[in-house]
């Protein structure tokens, strides 16, 4: 590991410890050697740099590097949902629009745009007919033989159902709003933009070969390369650990040249339940969260015959991990890659910036923060580093939320029981403070303050 010096002064940390390294390689081929793949490839990246790869494989000298393509499955689904958000960023849709609105006729035009994403439109898991991913895509030549004469499951919006088709549904309404096709709107608007070049639909060389491995004995069999036609949006894309590490960085800080960082953050923010009995912990636009040992990822993973992948990223340790296998099942890929991420984060913690006093903090701001009471309930209001609020109960258990600025003086909510709810300042007519009004919630100064206006007034031989 090197150790620079930045402008100001810091250590800045360059790669990572050789024990750190080590562990890393340990884990990766206990993952081959117990999962019996063919080859599997990983990537580590921290403060947006890739800091380690790693691989190995069954033939000797032969192992893959970062460049080599492997299928990635439904990592491509977290593709598909950066398109739709950049339609929604240049106001062309709402996530609110029902399919109907943009793409008529399908017969599953109830749903929202917004619960497809996050698939709680209700509709069927997988194609009707034969197994999809391991059949030619000319089965399927219209959307009413990926939907079939039935498509839903379950109400729409009551419940967290997987659905690849839903993601069919995406891609085509990507290509009824582009007026192109679902690949030339990713190459121009995603891939080309990261410089992701060695993401594609088809397989360019180098590439690894899809391998099912039998489960008793250790023999192999080729699984079959199908065109998946329209299910592309789904699951289709190639790439490599180098490509995927890259995508890592902008899922977790965004890329004006594609997604803001703001809407990047939308799609990481959680949106439904898990099904019962999966491992995943939820799921947000196009992504999934899951929490592991107390530690928050979002991410995806994928498989089609032949492949296993995962890619997770840990905001708060700004740590993420790549894993690409060429194996129909055995290997983890998900779960080996959320391994790389813990154990960076727990070899190697992440060092918090220096602190340093706010500049140019408004008086009237500063006014607000300290202790206020809900009822006989206290909480203190704190200014966040970045300029925000943060309202939090004193004794635990209670509700916390943190809250942006608003124009007109007031504060919205962006998490926890209060998002989206409205905070305000209530002065008297002489300008002092007098209150806080939170969704018609009023936080005093001191536990029902006979000064301030309290629902239901304040018994006026006070407390007792």
């Amino acid at each position: 590991m090197t150790v620079e010096q930045d402008v100001s002064g810091q250590h800045v940390f360059v790669g990572l410890l050789g024990a750190t390294q080590r562990a890393l390689a340990h884990r990766l081929a206990v993952a081959q050697a117990e999962g019996r793949a063919p080859s599997v490839v990983a990537a580590v990246v921290r403060d947006g740099h890739t800091v380690w790869q790693g691989a190995r494989s069954s033939v000797a000298g032969q192992g893959p590097d970062g460049d080599v393509q492997y299928r990635i499955g439904s990592i491509t689904k977290t593709f598909t949902a950066v398109l739709i958000l950049r339609l929604r960023d240049e106001g062309l849709l709402s996530l609110e629009d029902a399919l109907e609105k943009h793409l008529p006729g399908t017969g599953a035009g109830e749903v929202t745009i917004a619960q497809l994403l996050s698939h709680t439109a209700g509709l069927a898991a997988e194609t009707p007919g034969e197994w999809w991913e391991r059949s030619p895509g000319a089965l399927r030549p219209e959307l009413a033989d990926v939907l079939g004469g039935e498509p839903f499951r379950h109400v729409p919006g009551r419940r967290f159902h997987y659905s690849n088709p839903g993601f069919t549904l995406l891609g085509s309404l990507v290509e009824a709003v582009r007026g192109c096709s679902w690949e030339q709107a990713l190459r121009a608007e995603v891939l080309e933009p990261l410089g992701l070049r060695r993401t594609t639909v088809q397989p360019v060389k180098p590439h690894a070969a899809g391998w099912a491995v039998h489960p008793w004995a250790d023999v192999m069999l080729p699984e079959p390369l199908e065109d998946l036609g329209l299910m592309a949006p789904a699951g289709v894309l190639w790439s490599t650990a180098q490509d995927l590490a890259r995508f890592a960085v902008f899922l977790s800080r965004g890329d004006e040249r594609v997604l803001c960082a703001e809407s990047v953050a939308e799609m990481r923010a959680h949106v439904a339940p898990p099904e019962g009995g999966v491992v995943e912990s939820g799921y947000g636009l196009g992504l999934q969260l899951w929490s592991v040992g107390g530690r928050a990822m979002t991410g995806h993973s994928g498989s089609l015959p032949g492949f296993m992948a995962g890619l997770w990223a840990c905001e708060a340790d700004d740590v993420a991990a790549v894993v690409l296998a060429n194996c129909t099942s055995g290997l983890p890929a998900a779960t080996v890659a959320a391994d790389l991420v813990r154990i960076v984060a727990e070899a190697e913690p992440r060092i918090p910036e220096p602190w340093r006093p706010a500049a140019g903090l408004d008086a009237a701001l500063l006014e607000l923060t300290g202790p206020w009471y809900w009822g006989t309930a206290a909480y203190l209001l704190k200014v966040l580093p970045a300029g925000g609020l943060e309202l939090g109960p004193v004794a635990a258990g209670g509700r916390a939320s943190q809250f942006r600025a608003e124009a007109d003086g007031s504060w919205t909510g962006l998490n926890g029981y209060y998002a989206g709810e409205t905070l305000r300042a209530v002065r008297r007519p002489d300008g002092s403070l007098s209150h806080l009004d939170l969704g018609s919630f009023v936080f005093s100064r001191l536990p029902y303050d006979p000064q301030v206006p309290i629902p239901g007034g304040v018994d006026p031989l006070g407390w007792r």
